[in-house]
């Protein structure tokens, strides 16, 4: 918690037009991640950082949103990984119009990764998911995987989990 504090003050000082989210605008998904205020303001900490975005779309009122909420605020493999990414989660009015982020539909929980030059990466998917829903994650493993795959794919930092 102390980091995550830590980082957003940071971040403020060294990016003051790219905000990161108070504490507490998590959403639920944890407060020990350092979110970005928005999908622009990721956007640009990830092109200025040469880092990948994680971006979840989720609904306030939807149970599988619920159920994950607390499975990815406490996977510390997950908070791990996170370090290498910017980390972006929209809830509700936030969720992009644009189609591209619905490369399959518009079913929720969604977890897409955009690379470090600004695309979505379609590539990287729930591989232990369902077909029709490529970027539905219901356990942190399965996004743990993905994110392994993501540093993997795109040969960033050197990463322990």
């Amino acid at each position: 918690m102390v980091a995550a504090r830590f980082a957003k003050a940071f971040f403020g000082i060294i990016f003051p037009s790219a905000s990161c989210t108070p504490l507490g605008r998590d959403n639920g998904f944890g407060n020990d991640y350092v979110w970005a205020g928005s999908l622009e303001s990721g956007l640009q900490l990830a092109t200025h950082h040469k880092k990948p975005v994680m971006v979840i779309i989720h609904k306030s009122w939807c149970s599988a949103c619920k159920k994950l909420k607390p499975k990815f605020a406490s996977s510390k493999e997950i908070q791990t990984l996170s370090k290498h990414f910017v980390m972006v989660n929209l809830v509700d009015e936030e969720e992009p119009k644009n189609n591209a982020f619905a490369p399959d539909g518009t079913y929720i929980p969604r977890i897409l990764f955009i690379n470090p030059e600004g695309l979505i990466d379609q590539d990287i998917y729930n591989e232990e998911g369902s077909s029709q829903h490529k970027f539905f994650y219901s356990r942190p493993e399965q996004i743990a995987k993905s994110m392994k795959k993501v540093l993997s794919k795109y040969k960033l930092e050197k990463f322990d989990v």
